[in-house]
């Protein structure tokens, strides 16, 4: 979700974006498609030779379509993706990733409790670390295009939800001493 001039700014605590496939991903699939299409109805008479043409082109968008529908929100004091929920007073602390922070938390040494919605095609993403001593899951891991902006508010949300302000200590706010 991209903020033009003409759009309020969204509240403190709140995100929204879709996990979209970029044009490209798009374009090699539906050109995977018609290559498939034509190679099937090459020489082929009569249904045979339109067939593959009706099957493969919708089956292969509607198909796209549904790699790209993940949505990812901050909003009425959780964390939404797709059809997982977070309560946001869980929350213990959020790490925005770049494509090497995903890399490092995903390869080897992963934990296979953390709850990870990964998209190859989105380079950035999220580590929400878990504060809840009755779920095993010690973080998720969420893809995002906005990392800085969906930790901001992931702990907006949080900080409201539990009552929390977030204090810096005046050596912290001035390092430099002066």
């Amino acid at each position: 979700m991209s903020l033009s001039p003409s759009s309020p700014p969204s509240p403190p605590g709140t995100h929204a974006e879709r996990l979209t496939l970029p044009w490209w991903l798009w374009l090699g699939g539906v050109a995977v498609a018609v290559l498939l299409a034509v190679e099937i109805w090459m020489g082929a008479p009569g249904v045979r030779a339109w067939l593959p043409f009706v099957v493969l082109l919708p089956a292969t968008a509607a198909g796209l379509w549904w790699l790209g529908r993940i949505r990812v929100a901050v909003g009425d004091g959780e964390l939404r993706v797709d059809d997982a929920r977070l309560p946001v007073r869980f929350v213990a602390d959020v790490v925005p990733l770049d494509a090497d922070g995903r890399r490092e938390v995903l390869g080897v040494g992963a934990d296979p409790l953390a709850f990870v919605v990964q998209r190859p095609w989105v380079s950035g993403a999220v580590q929400v670390l878990l504060d809840d001593p009755a779920d095993p899951t010690p973080f998720w891991v969420v893809s995002t295009r906005h990392p800085v902006r969906l930790a901001a508010a992931l702990l907006a949300a949080r900080d409201a939800a539990t009552g929390r302000r977030e204090t810096v200590s005046a050596e912290a706010a001035d390092p430099i001493g002066g």
